[in-house]
């Protein structure tokens, strides 16, 4: 299997997804000369930038071996990646991050039993496999609760809030009956993130911990450095560091995190990993020295990681839906950074940009 040091300027390398952050990657990787083939069903913004795109099924064995052949290695852009085709692609080339990190962050069930058996706290949590099983948990846990799909989540799909009252037949039946997590609602002051990277030697780097708020179960703004103490920061970064080791990560991930307020201090619950460049350091492609998709290149490719150094203090606004046609005035402003995904549609809910201001710290 070749090393994936053997990658330098010039090879194409692979990236599974079409989406906006493949889109990102491979503008990151055609400017340290680097070329893409993108392999998805579906067509989307990534295909316009990179050498080549393959439209297939991700369970078409013949076309993922014609995509085997033609790169040096294979990443992804989102973590559902289906486990046949990480497989099927594992035995012939480097996949980075490799399989094992899909798997654990694919199932939120073996995600937290993961985190937990390292030490890291997360909200309680109970499986749900039916109804009755939701109904134990429930009184084990207490309402209000969140119930969760053990996969196939993202932007508040696949969760419903339970409250006193509420039939757990009928919350059980608005996931779809899926096997589900119940977790315990965690009463945090503000949610953060840490977007690291871990070389092929072991290496890592952290970007400043970011603060995150939310709308309607997508992220709205993204502010760095999060306004926690320098103790609770160490604290997120050594949490993202132990989990990037117990993985033998290669590439950038996100940790999300619930900083809880106790008394005059704080703690820190996990709530999930995406093994992945993450919506939540966008804000690094023109506030930090080096960005996540640029690192994550590195990354993979066996290549020195870059500085994580932070230009100013940062707010990386997403447009969502309707929001990305003020694009005018946007651009008429000064210092703001603006990023179009090239999407053709502005639907409601959907990222359509982003938009960075780098302000004086």
């Amino acid at each position: 299997m070749p090393n994936p040091e053997s990658v330098v300027p010039g090879d194409i390398i692979g990236i599974l997804g079409s989406g906006q952050l493949g889109r990102m990657l491979s503008l990151a990787a055609a400017r340290l000369g680097i070329r893409t083939h993108i392999f998805c069903p579906d067509s989307g913004p990534a295909f316009d930038v990179s050498a080549r795109h393959t439209r297939a099924a991700y369970d078409n064995d013949d076309a993922l071996a014609e995509f085997a052949a033609s790169v040096k290695l294979v990443t992804y852009e989102f973590e559902n990646v289906p486990a046949h085709t990480a497989e099927f692609l594992a035995a012939r080339l480097p996949v980075r991050p490799d399989p094992r990190a899909l798997a654990t962050s694919q199932d939120r069930l073996v995600e937290k039993t993961f985190l937990n058996g390292l030490g890291i706290e997360t909200a309680p949590f109970r499986a749900v496999d039916d109804a009755g099983a939701l109904a134990a948990a429930l009184l084990d846990l207490g309402c209000p609760a969140i119930l969760k799909t053990r996969r196939f989540g993202y932007d508040g799909k696949g969760q419903a809030m339970i409250r006193p009252g509420d039939d757990p037949v009928a919350s059980f039946s608005a996931t779809g009956g899926a096997p589900s997590i119940l977790e315990g609602l965690v009463p945090f002051v503000r949610e953060v993130s840490v977007v690291a990277a871990r070389g092929a030697d072991g290496d890592i780097a952290a970007f400043d911990v970011n603060e995150n708020i939310h709308a309607n179960h997508i992220l709205s703004l993204t502010t760095a450095p999060a306004r926690i103490s320098p103790a609770t920061a160490r604290e997120a970064m050594e949490i993202t560091a132990a989990v990037l080791r117990a993985l033998d990560y290669v590439g950038v991930i996100a940790v999300e995190m619930f900083v809880v307020g106790e008394g005059t201090g704080e703690r820190l619950v996990v709530n999930e990993i995406a093994p992945r460049v993450h919506n939540s350091g966008h804000w690094t492609i023109d506030g930090a020295a080096t960005s996540q998709f640029e690192q994550h290149v590195r990354a993979i490719c066996g290549w020195p990681l870059g500085s994580t150094r932070r230009h100013g203090r940062i707010e990386m606004r997403n447009l969502i839906g309707a929001q990305a046609l003020a694009w005018r005035d946007l651009l008429r402003e000064p210092g703001a950074c603006l990023h179009l995904y090239g999407k053709h549609e502005a639907r409601a809910g959907r990222k359509m940009g982003h938009v960075t201001r780098i302000l004086p710290e």
